[in-house]
């Protein structure tokens, strides 16, 4: 499968590219675009103060590398941490196909036993995507993952929002599981939920902070994706660069973090934030 969030190759690349996808390639590139923004610019500073062209990435249930192998095609190496051993055999495969095998490594574990296979303090920036709602600890998960940061580094955190799941359930005509959601300690709106766990902008930002990170920004994921109809998106002419353009208005927007099906957090260790 082609990566559709292909950033270029050289790792020596103007401030002017972008690792956002080109939005007439794929749908779901939508739906991580500002995440994918953010963390250029993350990357960008960590490269800029440091004087290194390749840093040194964690990838926490970083999966088949739809994160992973992008950034190592700027140049970075990556580590990939996973359970699943049919994801890892999947990252290492896209890996090769996207030339970049030499600069991403898959290892099986988890966020609780994280330095059983990884360095203390070893990277420059930590990715944490879709990997809270499933910890038993998501505090215990957090202080894991903020452990495996160098002294300056940053941590992209990306976890399921509550608002979002009560939305889209109301919407859906579900009115007492978006109820249900809305007053679940942990989001859920039954018993047939997939998720684990939601949490608000709030929470998020109260876990960062309590591992001892700076929270630099918190964006609003998928506000709009995932509640327009996708034959509008794929039909109407201009409809993808529009709503792409409009979800990145609004992501940095307290008042939609509310209505989020994801929620990203940057947080920045401390000397990081001004640079």
């Amino acid at each position: 499968m082609s990566d559709p969030m292909r950033p270029p190759v050289s790792p020596h690349r103007s401030r002017t590219t972008s690792l956002r996808p080109d939005p007439s390639r794929s749908r779901a590139a939508l739906r991580t675009a500002v995440v994918w923004d953010v963390l250029q610019d993350a990357l960008d500073r960590r490269v800029k103060a440091t004087g290194r062209q390749v840093l040194d990435v964690l990838d926490t249930g970083g999966g088949s590398g739809n994160f992973a192998v992008p950034v190592a095609r700027l140049g970075h190496r990556v580590t990939v941490v996973d359970p699943s051993p049919n994801a890892l055999f999947a990252l290492e495969r896209r890996a090769a196909e996207a030339d970049v095998a030499d600069r991403v490594r898959g290892v099986q574990g988890d966020a609780r036993g994280l330095f059983d296979v990884v360095e203390r303090g070893g990277y420059d920036a930590v990715l944490c995507h879709g990997v809270l709602e499933y910890v038993d600890d998501p505090a215990e998960g957090v202080r894991n993952v903020v452990a495996a940061l160098r002294a300056e580094g940053v941590l992209s955190l990306l976890a399921a929002g509550l608002g979002g799941a009560v939305l889209a359930r109301a919407l859906a005509g579900h009115f007492g599981e978006a109820r249900q959601a809305l007053d679940d300690p942990d989001g859920r709106w039954g018993t047939g939920d997939p998720v684990p766990r939601r949490f608000t902008a709030e929470q998020l930002t109260a876990l960062v902070e309590a591992a001892g990170l700076q929270v630099g920004a918190v964006h609003g994921v998928r506000i709009f994706a995932d509640l327009v109809p996708g034959v509008l998106v794929d039909t109407e002419p201009g409809a993808m660069d529009a709503l792409l353009e409009l979800e990145a208005a609004a992501a940095e927007r307290p008042a939609f973090h509310a209505v989020a099906t994801q929620l990203h957090v940057l947080g920045e260790t401390r000397g990081t934030h001004e640079v």
